[in-house]
């Protein structure tokens, strides 16, 4: 029996877990399930459900749950061993004062460097940083977050990329990459939803040499719905793909909007029921 809690997967039995936790009829269901089919946003605690109760699991979010926000990706990286800017990691700013002290704009990275708050998408909460007053302000700014409860940062190099990045999507096997390049020169951030271009055609050997490294690293943490954002540094002669975010929620703008993405994420939810030796009874 394959189990969907997945509003836009019709499975044998079909369950919604939105705007809850699971309780003891889910548990009754994974238990009876062969595999089971979650949603893109679902909860930590359906998924810790879902993986202790049953052997076959997609999307396989262990990664997204073990390693957690922007501070966990980095640690993920480093854990790898891929490519990725020079970051530093600071759970809060007591831990940042220590290091630093009453001179912050001591950091390892020479200005403009990259401030990124643990939390947010789609550029939300990522400041370029060209100046000592522009360093005192967002740490102000921190502070105030530090007070509300939200805390955690990053500091990392500043790749010149050309105002572009490579997203490469995974969907089960399916692997869709494009560039988003910014032609607004006030913006640094190469988002779509920053009015980034999109572009499917252009260095096509780089876009090769992204998607094997993504493989790789999903071959080890067995990724297999994320968009990853890469950058290519155009001052570096040797063109290393540098991994920059994992995204478990994304755009589907480049995907053909979402009925694109749905009709993939079908086809490829139905390739891994296949791959188990299972079937719709239905």
């Amino acid at each position: 029996m394959i189990l969907s809690y997945h509003p836009c997967f019709e499975a044998d039995k079909n369950r919604l877990c939105a705007g809850r936790e699971p309780g003891t009829d889910d548990l009754a269901a994974m238990l009876a399930a062969d595999a089971i089919i979650l949603p893109q946003g679902c909860y930590e605690s359906l998924y810790t459900m879902a993986r202790s109760n049953c052997k076959h699991v997609f999307p396989n979010f262990d990664a997204k749950f073990k390693y957690k926000g922007k501070i966990g990706q980095i640690q993920l990286f480093q854990k790898i061993n891929v490519a990725h800017p020079k970051t530093e990691t600071h759970l809060n700013m007591d831990a940042f004062s220590m290091h630093y002290g009453d001179s912050p704009e001591k950091s390892i990275f020479n200005f403009p460097f990259v401030f990124k708050f643990d939390w947010g998408g789609d550029g939300d909460h990522v400041y370029l940083i060209q100046s000592a007053e522009n360093f005192s302000k967002v740490l102000q700014t921190a502070r105030k977050y530090e007070n509300s409860g939200q805390k955690g940062f990053i500091i990392q190099e500043y790749i010149p990329a050309n105002n572009r990045s490579l997203r490469v999507v995974v969907i089960g096997r399916t692997i869709v990459s494009y560039w988003r390049i910014q032609r607004d020169t006030d913006h640094f951030l190469s988002n779509v939803a920053k009015g980034a271009m999109i572009d499917y055609d252009t260095d096509p050997d780089l876009q090769k040499t992204a998607i094997k490294s993504v493989k790789d690293f999903c071959s080890q943490t067995r990724i297999n719905l994320a968009g990853f954002d890469i950058l290519f540094s155009f001052q570096s002669k040797v063109k290393t793909p540098l991994f920059l975010e994992i995204n478990y929620f994304f755009g589907r703008q480049g995907l053909g909007g979402s009925e694109g993405f749905y009709d993939i994420l079908t086809k490829e939810i139905m390739k891994w029921i296949e791959s188990l030796g299972l079937s719709l009874q239905q």
